[in-house]
């Protein structure tokens, strides 16, 4: 045996690999790999970036990247750790303060925020009450911004003076946006901005005082990752740490839908690309039977053999991954050239890991689907140069198929991070292929029935089909990979994001109304039935918190990092109703009508956070409000959308358990943009109200919607053209035979018409077999995604009964065209190399 040292094998892999650089599955095969990194690495930045730069925007409804709070300030070594990661900082003080008039006293939630407050978002203020809003730097020592409510309420106008504790403020401006009061919904009281150098001197905030005290902090995610790991494990009971998703349910759920939107789309484009890698690795081993033994008769080893036909994948492989990663990264900056009326205005730059993860894709796609067919090669046998009907011993089946199943567990673990999602489509798609194939291969054994009276034409095309039923059955279940991926595409650019769209509507909820008292709750319901159409019930509300579950103080029974944990560091807003809200659905246990008979009042709890406190059906719960213990017991657990923007409770009790306690009423409303002047005398009739808009928030999360549809039609393009590399990778590793089979039937006198009569019969039954496997298991995928991954309403979609004619156009005509070669080679020349 020869044994070539690596360079020397390298060097013959490389020549090798030059001299048959025109080999059409070695295009195809480089063509397949390219997309599938390019798709990747260019959605990999895009998702990333456009990720950041929604993030940005969340964090304005922090007024930071990061925030800290407590009831008591934050430790020194606290300040010092995000100083040293090189974090700006700002410090914000809250507190409730009575705020007095000439005549009346108004309690108001006063923020008191030093020079780097906000450090995302802008204060907005006016000069006069409902006048032009303008953008600017908060208040000055000595001056305070109030809302136009509290003026309205005390009878102020700019320039008067406010007492805040001990210290006097003059009324410099009307306070008209605060960024981080969208994720304070229950906040009861006009706002009132000071400066936090004139804290102390109100002598307001004394020990035992009810405070909240913010530390907001914006940098990059590797300082902000860093100081989250320093200060962590040192939090004290009373801190949190918060960022955008936790600050707002709304925009965290959205971010994390557009994350799996554009994941689930790219995932197409890969998997369409290693079917490719897959049918012309195949190819590319079977044309390379002769060349492995005739290395084998010149000494190399079986494994040298192996290897050399390796080397030559690995560098096709690396040489497209290289390409790909270049063409998806110039790939990201069109797109976002293409956007960037729509995007956020700062965009972080990305990092060089989408273009590392996008190359490993595109690897592991070649050795999942590549390296079995190439298995082969080593144990052709060199007898194999005397006669050619030898062929190499199978791999195992266990081989190819788990290595591919691995790979493409890899691959879609990778891109959606998500293993619900994964082994939705996993599973979803092994079964559709299985059931599917089966069905296939039943429906040839049907037509073979049928081939007797059928004319020469169909003779020709079926007898095709027909010669080698699993190869055709697997072509089959190829293209309709193809189809039924532009199809689950179509479905997401289209019914998926309409439906999102639906439940956020364009006449959602954009006030709410806090406060309203129950004097003037009839009227108040009254005045807000003329503005808007549809608003929501006025929903009673008393603040109360939850200290013990089964006689057991809460505390010893719920851990620090919990979701639970903040709900027992804080009132919540608790409402009691008759009947269960429209846009809640019971999970467990029965509403108040069906429920058993109880010596206890019933509550119902919404479900995750009764997951998060370990409640269950039965358990006793005690709430301590307006100073009394009432105590309760779990009757139900509910399932709560939080992206309707209806007035939403974690805790809903009996009627008859709160009615006698002092209450608030809370409701929410549409309004036209073009009302503001009846928002004015809204809010003018009922100065004790407040209204709280929302409409920002809205407006970013329906940019988001529009900025993911716009990138799931740009990952379509990827979807197009890994599924041309598909349809011609499927072509070309059957055109050998095809070309012999053309040149004998001419040889026998078949004319050019009716060979081209019988590929289009061919390629059309096997486009419409295709489409009708694309139909059945995109609707199975749909129904697994609605069901399991995205919690949608699944019903069927008629017009995938379409995919039957398309696949027959499409695969028809391009499997016209991808045999061409079978027409157009001369039968002497095939002949004679035959």
């Amino acid at each position: 045996m020869t044994r070539l040292p690596f360079s020397r094998l390298f060097s013959l892999a490389s020549r090798q690999l030059l001299r048959d650089a025109r080999s059409g599955e070695l295009r195809v095969l480089f063509f397949a790999l390219l997309v599938a990194v390019a798709a990747s690495t260019a959605i990999g930045y895009f998702s990333a970036r456009l990720n950041d730069g929604m993030m940005l925007r969340a964090s304005e409804f922090l007024g930071a990247d990061l925030l800290l709070s407590g009831s008591a300030p934050a430790r020194q070594e606290q300040i010092d750790s995000g100083k040293q990661a090189g974090l700006e900082h700002a410090r914000v003080v809250e507190f409730s303060s009575v705020i007095a008039g000439d005549e009346n006293i108004q309690l108001a939630s006063i923020k008191a925020g030093d020079d780097a407050y906000p450090l995302r978002g802008q204060l907005k203020s006016a000069a006069e009450p409902y006048g032009a809003e303008e953008v600017g730097d908060g208040p000055r020592p000595g001056e305070a911004w109030a809302e136009a409510r509290l003026f309205a309420a005390l009878d102020l106008k700019p320039g008067d003076s406010i007492e805040v504790g001990a210290k006097t403020l003059r009324l410099s401006r009307v306070l008209t946006y605060l960024p981080d009061e969208a994720g304070d919904f229950y906040s009861l009281n006009p706002h009132v901005l000071i400066h936090l150098d004139d804290l102390a001197a109100t002598g307001v905030v004394q020990p035992g005082s009810r405070v909240r005290y913010r530390e907001q902090w914006r940098g990059d995610a590797e300082a902000l990752a860093t100081y989250r790991d320093a200060v962590t494990p040192g939090l004290e009971p009373h801190q949190r740490l918060e960022d955008a998703r936790d600050g707002s349910r709304q925009v965290g759920g959205a971010l994390g839908r557009a994350e799996r939107y554009l994941n689930l789309a790219s995932l197409a484009a890969v998997l369409l690309a290693g079917v490719a890698v897959a049918l012309s690795a195949a190819r590319f081993a079977a044309r390379r039977f002769d060349a492995s033994a005739l290395m084998r008769c010149l000494g190399l080893s079986r494994n040298q053999a192996l290897g050399l036909f390796s080397l030559q994948l690995a560098i096709l492989g690396l040489a497209a991954s290289l390409t790909g990663a270049l063409l998806g990264w110039f790939g990201q900056y069109a797109l976002f050239y293409l956007l960037q009326g729509l995007l956020p205005a700062e965009v972080p730059p990305g990092d060089a890991w989408p273009a590392i993860a996008g190359m490993a894709t595109g690897l592991v796609a070649l050795a999942g689907f590549g390296l079995p067919p190439l298995a082969a090669l080593g144990r052709v046998p060199p007898l194999r140069v005397l006669r050619r009907d030898l062929l190499p011993v199978p791999a195992s089946s266990w081989l190819v198929y788990g290595a591919a199943l691995l790979a493409l567990g890899v691959i879609m673990w990778r891109l959606s991070l998500d293993l619900q999602l994964t082994f939705a489509l996993l599973g979803g798609g092994l079964l559709a292929a299985a059931l599917l194939g089966g069905l296939l291969l039943l429906g040839l054994q049907g037509l073979r029935r049928l081939l007797a009276g059928a004319t020469l034409p169909w003779r020709l095309g079926l007898g095709q089909l027909l010669r080698h039923p699993l190869a055709a059955a697997g072509q089959s279940l190829a293209f309709g990979l193809i189809i039924l991926a532009m199809a689950l595409i179509a479905l997401l650019r289209g019914e998926l994001l309409d439906t999102w769209q639906d439940q956020l509507p364009e006449d959602a909820p954009n006030h709410f109304a806090l406060n309203v008292l129950p004097t003037e709750k009839d009227a108040f319901a009254a005045r807000l039935a003329e503005l808007s159409p549809h608003p929501a019930p006025l929903y009673p509300v008393v603040p109360g918190r939850l200290i013990m579950i089964n006689g057991e103080p809460v505390r010893q029974l719920v851990t620090k990092e919990s979701r639970g944990e903040r709900a027992i560091q804080r009132d919540l807003s608790l409402t009691w109703a008759a009947d269960l809200p429209a846009d809640n659905r019971l999970t467990a246990g029965s509403w108040w009508s069906a429920a058993p008979a109880s010596d206890l009042p019933g509550v119902s709890v919404e479900s995750e956070l009764a997951e998060s406190l370990q409640l269950t059906l039965g358990d006793r719960l005690t709430f301590t409000v307006g100073g009394l213990n009432r105590e309760v017991q779990v009757t139900n657990l509910r399932e709560v959308d939080w992206n309707s923007f209806q007035p939403n409770f974690y805790m809903i009790f009996e009627p008859g358990t709160l009615q006698d306690l002092p209450v608030t009423y809370l409701t929410s409303f549409h309004l036209p943009a073009n009302q503001e002047r009846e928002l004015v005398e809204l809010s003018r009739a009922f100065p004790a109200v407040t209204l709280l808009q929302v409409e920002a928030l809205l407006a970013q999360l329906r940019s988001i919607l529009a900025q993911v549809t716009v990138a799931i039609e740009f990952v379509l393009l990827f979807v197009l053209a890994a599924g041309l590399a598909v349809l011609f990778a499927g072509l070309q590793a059957t055109l050998d035979e095809r070309i012999r089979q053309g040149a004998l039937l001419r040889a026998l006198g078949a004319e050019r018409a009716l060979m081209q009569k019988a590929r289009r019969t061919e390629f059309g039954l096997l486009g419409a077999a295709s489409g009708v496997l694309a139909a059945l298991g995109c609707e199975l995928i749909s129904f697994l995604l609605y069901r399991y991954a995205f919690d949608l309403q699944w019903s069927p979609h008629p017009w995938l009964l379409l995919l039957p004619l398309i696949g027959a156009l499409l695969v028809g005509s391009a499997g016209v065209l991808g045999t061409r070669r079978a027409l157009n080679a001369s039968p002497l020349t095939v002949l004679r190399e035959g």
